[in-house]
Formats: C-alpha cells, structure tokens, sequence
C-alpha cells in the first residue's frame, strides 16, 4: 500500500512539472503556434505584474526582460525557419545565424544585437543556460565581432582563457539544439532546471535568487546567437 502511495506521489510529481512548464511558457504540450507575434507580446505576457509569464523564470529581470522574452519566443515557434551554421575555433567560435523570412530574420538581428548588449553590460539573461553564468562573469576576457547579415547575424566570439572558450562552445551547442527542436528544447531545460533545484525552493520557477543548474553540457539555453 506505501509502495502505491509513492508510485502515485511520483506521477503526481512529475505530471505537475510538466504543468507548471507549459503554464509558464504559456504553451499546451503538443501544440503548435500560429503566425510571428507582435513584439509587445512579451509586455503583455509580463504585464501582469513583475514576476509573471515566462518573464518570472529568469533568474534576473530588468526593464528589458519582457521585449528580449518575447523575441525569444518568437524564435522559438519559428524554429523551423531558421538555419544555424556553427564553427568551432581554437579559440572560440563562430556562428552564423539567418532565415529566409525576412520577419524571423529581423527578429534574429534585434535578439542578437539584445543579447549582445547585455553581454557588454553585465546584464545576465537566463532561464537554465549552465554556461551563461561563466560567460557573463568573465565577459571581460571575451573578444566579440557581431555582423548583420542580409539573413541574420553572423557572430564571432574568442577567449584567451580555456575555460571561456569550453562555455562559448557549450552555449552554441544550446543554441544549436533550439534551433533544432525549438519549444521542445525549453520545456526540456526548464524541466531539468526544476528538477535540480533544491527541493522546496521557489526559486525552481524564478521565485528566488538561487536556480537549480544542471551540469554544462550541450543542453538548451535561451539564446539565438
């Protein structure tokens, strides 16, 4: 009888992880989604309140974090519609990012130029990307070249430091496996971050400062660059 008990609690578990990611990202499992939204699709998603919509799984915000979610988003339903090309280089990488629709290939550009920006500024923007955190606190060892494209962007990254090199080539790996499998991808790293975190911590849903990391692999991030 205990043992049913736990197997029961165990389904419950894990049925209501599943939940709570499609509720946070707005999104049934195993549906789709319709044409590009509005970029003020992501004010309304947050505009509930600070801590609302996907916005409240980041484990920072900031007055930019609801336009640079929706931008994402909007990516992620248009996966399909994205090409990623990506090079390995002794000292970093190199990607190249782009679309043949010229709405998904401006949302690229602004996403890119965004995250760029952020990466200047020490502005983190993180859902469950384990390499992001290294990146951010060594971006000062980080060399960048960011071109627009016709398509896209094309953009250049490289470190003196081999610990930095490893994370810029984990988190193209990310990248790489949204553009591949898109909304699958995020629900698969919100999933894992929600699993990692310390049990009972709100802060597996963005409800506090800590955040469940798993360990660096190529597992999805939240950035198309």
């Amino acid at each position: 009888m205990k043992r049913s008990l736990k197997i029961s609690a165990g389904v419950v578990a894990t049925l209501g992880l599943g939940l709570a990611v499609a509720a946070a990202l707005g999104q049934p499992f195993g549906m789709g989604h319709g044409p590009m939204h509005r970029m003020d699709h992501a004010a309304a998603m947050g505009g509930a309140g600070p801590m609302a919509g996907p916005t409240a799984m980041l484990t920072r915000q900031d007055a930019g974090s609801a336009a640079d979610m929706g931008l994402v988003l909007d990516l992620l339903f248009n996966n399909t519609k994205i090409n990623r090309s990506v090079t390995k280089l002794p000292d970093g990488i190199r990607t190249r990012t782009e679309s043949d629709d010229p709405q998904v290939a401006q949302a690229l550009k602004a996403h890119v130029a965004s995250m760029s920006q952020r990466l200047q500024d020490g502005r983190e923007f993180n859902l469950f990307s384990s390499t992001l955190p290294i990146l951010f606190e060594n971006r000062d060892r980080i060399i960048s070249k960011v071109e627009a494209t016709e398509k896209g962007m094309e953009v250049t990254r490289t470190s003196t430091d081999a610990k930095v090199v490893a994370a810029l080539q984990g988190h193209a790996g990310e990248v790489t496996e949204l553009v591949q499998d898109g909304m699958l991808a995020m629900r698969r790293g919100m999933m894992t971050r929600m699993a990692m975190a310390p049990r009972g911590q709100g802060s597996a849903m963005g409800m506090g400062p800590g955040m469940g990391q798993s360990e660096p692999a190529p597992a999805a991030s939240d950035h198309m660059h």
